[in-house]
């Protein structure tokens, strides 16, 4: 059965890879590379809360939530679900509230030498200090955020329920239940114009640099 629609696919691993990408230009100084991968993420997860609004059943926003008794039921059960289960629900949520904080606190971050955040110029020093500050230490929690999404994938596999091949696909056959997936058409369109915005805006030059 169809379960996840082309962009939802799309978003996560190309979320995997600016995630590395940004962690190693930001370890070996790259700062335009790791400004241009902050935009392409900013987008990416722009056009995905977007797409939770108008997307396709297993995409949409309202699905994440659940009560902390569904959460403690799906742990026990290990139950498959068309989508996200209520824990893996959390982790999304938390990994989108993991990604808000470090984006907008990196648009206001400073390195007090050469690269400044685009957001650097409208706040006051004291907010630029305590966005540096949030910035760096929030990624220990997105990384410690991923290392528990692997653990329990693997924790999954070693049950017989294979998560990943699901997300490479989109299908997953053991289901009974049914999912309405859309063409993912739409959010690519959104996608590339709010991609497009960034870089000719706050990307134009270290995209330039780059090039």
């Amino acid at each position: 059965m169809k379960v996840w629609d082309g962009f939802i696919r799309f978003f996560h691993w190309s979320l995997v890879l600016c995630i590395a990408g940004l962690y190693f230009s930001a370890e070996e100084g790259a700062m335009e590379l790791h400004f241009v991968l902050a935009y392409i993420t900013l987008a990416l997860l722009a056009t995905r809360l977007l797409w939770g609004l108008f997307g396709s059943e297993s995409a949409r926003l309202h699905k994440l939530l659940h009560s902390p008794k569904a959460v403690f039921r799906a742990l026990r059960r290990s139950e498959q679900v068309a989508g996200h289960n209520a824990a893996g629900s959390y982790m999304v949520l938390l990994f989108f509230a993991l990604l808000l904080v470090q984006l907008l606190s990196g648009l206001m971050t400073t390195d007090d030498i050469l690269t400044d955040g685009p957001l650097v110029q409208y706040v006051s020093y004291d907010w630029v200090e305590w966005a540096s500050s949030v910035h760096h230490q929030n990624f220990d929690f997105i990384l410690a955020a991923i290392a528990l999404h692997i653990a329990a994938i693997v924790i999954y596999a070693l049950k017989g329920k294979r998560l990943v091949p699901a997300m490479i696909t989109g299908r997953n056959n053991a289901l009974q239940e049914t999912a309405v997936v859309k063409p993912a058409w739409p959010a690519f369109v959104v996608f590339a114009a709010i991609l497009a915005a960034l870089l000719c805006t706050w990307g134009y030059e270290p995209l330039v640099s780059l090039i």
